[in-house]
């Protein structure tokens, strides 16, 4: 008896939790499509990475020294794959170029890496406007990652992407200073 009122307890504290510290479930999150009928198109253009979230530093370890990235993703040079270009500031004023090449993969929402065949990268919708999220995995990592068409999106999109990626088991979260200019792109 003492058992099943206990079990009882937890179970309605458990709900009153839920309701104080609302969690959505993790099939709530929309992946987008990748049928190459809608998708790339709303992805195409420029993106800011805002912030990143992660079950250890460790794994969001490669963005301690950024300020600011800026993305442009276009149509590769095959239906099936994604070309991105970044251009990363440092916290030291440095401007790091990188560009790398998504491979669309059939029958599945994965992104693959071009050269990184561990690494897999899934986008999900995102309720901010003009946001995404994406997760990445790979080899002994696990991150999810918020960019957005705004470089300053409402404070409401970033709190939303933390209490979402905290839910998925993500307790380390980094957000990027975006403090410096963004670095120029080759061709400006």
């Amino acid at each position: 008896m003492f058992h099943q009122i206990w079990a009882a307890l937890l179970y309605l504290y458990g709900i009153l939790l839920n309701s104080i510290y609302p969690c959505p479930e993790h099939s709530q999150l929309t992946t987008q499509g990748v049928d190459g009928k809608e998708f790339p198109e709303p992805h195409l253009g420029r993106w800011y990475f805002i912030a990143g979230a992660a079950p250890t530093k460790e794994e969001l370890a490669t963005f301690d020294p950024v300020d600011n990235i800026v993305f442009n993703m276009a149509v590769g040079s095959e239906p099936t794959q994604l070309q991105l270009y970044a251009t990363i500031r440092t916290k030291n004023g440095s401007c790091v170029p990188r560009e790398w090449i998504y491979h669309l993969t059939k029958g599945s929402t994965d992104l693959r890496t071009e050269g990184r065949p561990d690494m897999k990268t899934k986008l999900f919708s995102n309720s901010c406007p003009g946001g995404i999220m994406l997760k990445e995995t790979g080899h002994g990592y696990q991150r999810f990652l918020l960019y957005n068409r705004l470089p300053h999106p409402p404070e409401k999109c970033v709190e939303e992407f933390q209490s979402l990626s905290s839910c998925l088991n993500s307790k380390a979260f980094l957000l990027t200073p975006r403090k410096q200019e963004a670095c120029k792109w080759p061709s400006d």
